[in-house]
């Protein structure tokens, strides 16, 4: 689902119709104002009228349109995944497989969470992005994050919280071979223009905005591990160190690790 947005539209339509074709993709546009995006007419697009509201109360009406489709689409699909336009599900490429390959073995959990890795950008190293190249040649360094190791994969309907973060009613299991890249922060410049934007911080964006810059502090001053020496520790703790008033969400990891993406990543996306 998206609004005003013309930085990761194109990147998450190229993306995700390589690797499950254009004619499976499902973009809800939010409003009737909204321009149709390039290569509109090789998707499925969903034209909803806009409906303001707050940063959670929107996040709440999103999830459950959202869980609303996808239990339709069921009817003709074996899998669906659901995430926000900045973000893309990868699937190792040690396995050999893409994404549509690898979801194609057979699951045995109603959902499937990827490694949440949080990208941004390194002051001190990394130039201001250029949205014709791949993001991954540009950005070596995310914070592995629980916010974003989300429940985005399913096997069945299912009824997703405010921003896919857990799944109402179910536990949560985290693949060893997917990960989801979250682009949100991948440019300073980016998102210094975004924090700017009227309509979301009347919406109450502002304090959300705030607390997303600290990740480029994050990625500046903290030592990197490299991301395989690391990801399946990351998994465990997320996994067993649940939060107690959400035992159905991954754990936050306190040091806020920052590691350096493997170079096998960097063509993907």
């Amino acid at each position: 689902m998206v609004r005003n947005d013309d930085f990761f539209t194109p990147k998450w339509i190229d993306y995700y119709g390589r690797q499950l074709g254009h004619k499976n993709l499902y973009l809800v546009l939010d409003g009737l104002d909204q321009p149709l995006p390039a290569q509109h007419e090789t998707i499925n697009i969903i034209r909803k009228e806009h409906r303001p509201m707050g940063r959670l109360k929107g996040d709440m009406y999103r999830a459950r349109l959202v869980s609303g489709i996808a239990k339709d689409l069921f009817q003709h699909y074996d899998i669906i995944i659901a995430n926000d336009i900045d973000e893309f599900l990868v699937a190792d490429p040690a396995t050999g497989k893409n994404l549509a390959e690898y979801l194609s073995q057979p699951f045995k959990t109603s959902t499937r969470s990827a490694l949440g890795l949080d990208v941004g950008q390194h002051a001190d190293r990394e130039k201001q992005i250029d949205p014709t190249r791949p993001f991954l040649q540009q950005r070596k360094y995310a914070h592995v994050s629980a916010r974003y190791t989300k429940a985005v994969v399913a096997t069945r309907p299912v009824i997703w919280g405010s921003g896919y973060h857990r799944v109402k009613g179910k536990n949560f299991f985290i693949d060893s071979n997917l990960f989801l890249f979250h682009f949100g922060m991948v440019d300073y410049e980016l998102c210094k223009k975004k924090i700017s934007d009227q309509e979301l911080n009347k919406r109450g964006w502002s304090q959300h905005f705030n607390r997303r810059f600290g990740l480029f502090e994050i990625i500046r001053r903290k030592k990197p591990v490299h991301g395989d020496n690391f990801f399946a520790k990351a998994r465990k703790r997320q996994t067993l160190c649940r939060p107690f008033f959400s035992l159905n969400k991954p754990g936050m990891l306190r040091e806020k690790p920052v590691i350096e993406i493997p170079e096998r990543f960097q063509d993907i996306v």
